[in-house]
């Protein structure tokens, strides 16, 4: 095994770790130190009961390990994974130890020409999402990318038109949203009226960079989209989820390269302020999360309504309590904690239930569509910062 090879099975297995992947696999703990792991044919759904096949699935392309994430999630909602194909070798023998009922393809048209599978799954290169998901489409299949889905606007207008025309779904999971549990109680909250009418999001999406595991395309932004465009998609899935906004503007935003010259075309920051006609929004993400957090990343999210606030702790409470899932709500009361930890996750089982009955449960076409448009945009628009430090 080359180094190249070496350290695309290492990023794989760190990247198993982050929030999407420890919520999708709960009964799995190899799986957060990277070890192989079987996945158990009966798998338990959104409520924790087991799940009965109602679709089936596969996967093409898993160069990022959020992979595991989403078939965990299409599985508990009623999904079987029954095939995959990766042009790596390496990805595709690490998957099939994770999967070992589902069967290896010789290639990605094997996968398309087979009119049994209803759905596709990709973490493929980030800018070879889209251009998958439009084969996907018109070959009849349904497609579910992981973040981002999209990273020019080229290919969102080329997205748009190939959905509207063959009626696909074309769902991108936003997971820091739709797997986390403390941020799917807040929408209940939100929706209940706790804290009146929304009027701004601020989130917060830190990550710990991993230099040694990441394999060459991470750092090329040609391939990853750019910082806003990749991890920052999902806070405007957020901002626009909590304030209800359709549409929305970026008002300002910035990138930069701050602390990893020996990697040009890599960002390691970004933020972005806008405005939205149900509300505002700040992000911030970055490459800085240090070693000594005992989490990759203290991902948080700040809900401010008329009537109170929600904050939420979506990885780890640092100097508090332990694990995940934290939120704290604060009324015209009182402030109380929630331990999210325990919440059903819906996202799997709505999207399983939007393929069977051509819906928008788990997201509307347009939701998807205009959160990875913003993050486009803000990403091409943004101003380069240069430190003279």
């Amino acid at each position: 095994m080359n180094e190249s090879q070496a350290n695309r099975r290492q990023f794989l297995k760190e990247s198993i770790t982050t929030a999407a992947g420890l919520v999708a696999l709960p009964t799995l703990p190899d799986v957060a130190i990277g070890a192989p792991a079987i996945i158990s044919s009966q798998v338990l759904g959104s409520d924790g009961k087991p799940a009965a096949v109602r679709i089936r699935f596969s996967v093409i392309g898993m160069n990022h390990g959020h992979i595991y994430g989403q078939v965990g999630a299409v599985t508990r909602g009623g999904g079987e994974l029954v095939s995959f194909y990766a042009k790596e070798p390496e990805l595709a023998a690490e998957f099939a130890k994770r999967f070992p009922q589902a069967k290896q393809a010789k290639s990605e048209s094997e996968i398309l020409d087979d009119k049994s599978i209803q759905l596709v799954l990709s973490s493929a290169i980030a800018n070879e999402r889209a251009p998958l998901g439009v084969r996907v489409m018109k070959s009849g299949k349904d497609f579910m990318s992981d973040k981002p889905g999209i990273t020019t606007l080229e290919q969102l207008a080329e997205v748009r038109k190939v959905q509207k025309e063959t009626k696909r779904i074309y769902s991108i999971m936003y997971s820091e949203r739709l797997e986390n549990k403390a941020t799917v109680k807040a929408g209940e909250l939100v929706k209940a009226g706790a804290i009146g009418n929304v009027i701004q999001t601020v989130g917060l999406g830190p990550h710990r960079i991993g230099l040694t595991s990441r394999p060459a395309w991470f750092f090329e932004k040609k391939q990853f989209g750019g910082i806003i465009c990749d991890i920052a998609s999902h806070q405007f899935d957020q901002f626009l989820f909590f304030t209800g906004s359709n549409q929305a503007d970026i008002v300002a935003s910035q990138v930069g390269n701050l602390h990893y010259p020996q990697y040009p075309n890599f960002e390691d920051f970004g933020d972005v302020m806008l405005r939205g006609n149900g509300g505002m929004g700040y992000i911030r993400v970055d490459w800085f999360t240090p070693d000594g957090l005992k989490s990759w990343g203290d991902g948080r999210l700040t809900i401010l309504g008329t009537e109170g606030f929600i904050e939420i702790r979506k990885n780890i409470d640092p100097g508090g309590r332990e694990g995940g899932n934290h939120l704290f709500i604060t009324d015209k009361k009182e402030t109380r904690y929630i331990d999210c930890s325990k919440e059903n996750l819906p996202y799997g089982e709505q999207l399983v239930n939007d393929v069977l009955n051509r819906t928008e449960t788990a997201m509307s076409q347009e939701h998807c569509f205009l959160a990875t448009e913003l993050a486009i945009k803000a990403q091409k628009q943004a101003q380069t910062i240069h430190l003279k430090k």
